[in-house]
């Protein structure tokens, strides 16, 4: 039921953010008015994640998750009757806050679904349903828009977020980690101060949120100039474009899948490495490619690299670190990533206007390739042979004081 729950609201994610950008653009006839709403979506995360991770340690993770639907809800479902740019960007911040709030419950959440030896299986389906979404979902929004407008389809997101929390309610699952409250109750902001204290002191997480952080910025620049590849560099048109973004997508959703038979701390060490390599390795080839079909296929290479790392680096986290984190080590990682995108897309504009977009998407994977050789080098030391090498102890971290 979770992930039928999923399936629905991941399709309407997805068809929600072609119409958002086209309403955001009908209302401000501006490139920076489809900036201001998509950055809006992301800056909660940036600026409150490790609190809202704290929140889904301190509570019960079912209750953030039917909040968090319930914000999206409210703010799909008011875009589509408020008018003028202001406002559609105020609740497009309420729908990141709850999509902020949904990412480190929902992870965290899902070994309570399971039992252990289904949980990489699990990790597993939900990125390949996320991506799902973001690639099937613009299919639905054609269809929405093509016999209704922009404004229904973000009505009908938000009725799926109403669906969703409705769903959520009747399962019997994320209840309070142990051991995160103790009777002096600190507050939010200490707590989430706590949880970067905690993976400051985990040699092996903290190089992995970097490199994380670091093969996702690369990424935000081949997204920003994969549109503009595919139109001067390889002569296509928006239906060639349109079939590279389902291929990266599709690739995405397998490189998920590969996740689902886990294993050991150190396999899958080598599998997140291999996944940062396999996407440098689809850059550069995809800025290499002199045809569409040889595109295609680097496209194809590059989401499914993607995919094989991000799976992996969720599996690291339920793998090594304790239950009572795990909700503020998932928030921190998003954060951290959403700077990098954030970062990537306000500043490829200015060096695309430098850059061609073939010799930006070379760039961004020689630096891709560079991130994962680092941190190849870097993560050799650590799970080596012992599962629990990176584990804080409960003496060691900061919660120790608690």
């Amino acid at each position: 039921m979770f992930f039928l729950a999923l399936v629905q609201s991941s399709l309407g994610t997805g068809a929600a953010y072609v119409a958002l950008v086209v309403l955001a653009y009908e209302r401000y006839r501006s490139a920076w008015a489809i900036s201001a709403v998509l950055l809006a979506e992301l800056l909660p995360s940036m600026v409150f994640g490790p609190v809202l991770g704290a929140a889904a340690d301190r509570w019960s993770r079912r209750s953030c998750l039917i909040v968090a639907d319930v914000l999206r809800a409210g703010a799909f479902v008011a875009i589509a009757f408020v008018p003028g740019i202001e406002l559609t960007i105020l609740f497009a911040l309420v729908a990141g806050l709850g999509t902020a709030l949904f990412k480190p419950a929902g992870l965290a959440s899902l070994p309570s679904l399971v039992d252990s030896d289904n949980r990489p299986a699990a990790t597993s389906l939900y990125g390949a349903i996320v991506d799902l979404g973001f690639t099937a979902g613009p299919a639905v929004a054609a269809v929405g828009l093509l016999f209704g407008n922009a404004e229904a389809v973000l009505f009908v997101n938000g009725i799926t977020f109403v669906v969703s929390a409705g769903v959520l309610a009747r399962l019997d699952f994320g209840a309070r980690a142990p051991s995160t409250v103790s009777r002096a109750e600190p507050g939010l902001w200490r707590e989430a101060s706590e949880g970067v204290a905690a993976v400051a002191g985990m040699p092996g997480m903290r190089l992995v949120i970097a490199a994380s952080t670091g093969a996702l910025l690369c990424a935000g620049f081949f997204n920003v100039a994969e549109l503009p590849f595919a139109k001067e560099g390889l002569g296509t048109g928006d239906a060639g474009f349109s079939i590279l973004v389902a291929l990266f997508g599709a690739g995405f959703i397998v490189g998920s899948l590969t996740g689902a038979g886990g294993g050991s701390a150190r396999l899958l060490k080598r599998r997140y490495v291999g996944g940062i390599v396999v996407m440098a390795v689809g850059f550069v080839s995809c800025g290499l490619s002199s045809s569409l079909a040889i595109a295609l296929a680097a496209f194809a290479l590059a989401g499914f690299g993607n995919g094989v790392l991000l799976v992996h680096e969720r599996l690291l986290i339920q793998e090594t670190v304790a239950d009572r984190l795990q909700g503020r080590v998932f928030a921190i990682s998003d954060t951290l990533v959403n700077w990098g995108f954030g970062v990537a897309f306000l500043s490829a504009g200015a060096v695309l206007s430098v850059a061609g977009p073939r010799e930006v998407i070379l760039a961004a994977g020689a630096a891709a390739l560079l991130v994962g050789l680092l941190t190849a080098i870097a993560l050799r030391s650590q799970w080596p042979a012992d599962e629990e090498a990176d584990r804080v102890p409960l003496s060691r971290s900061a919660h120790a004081t608690r």
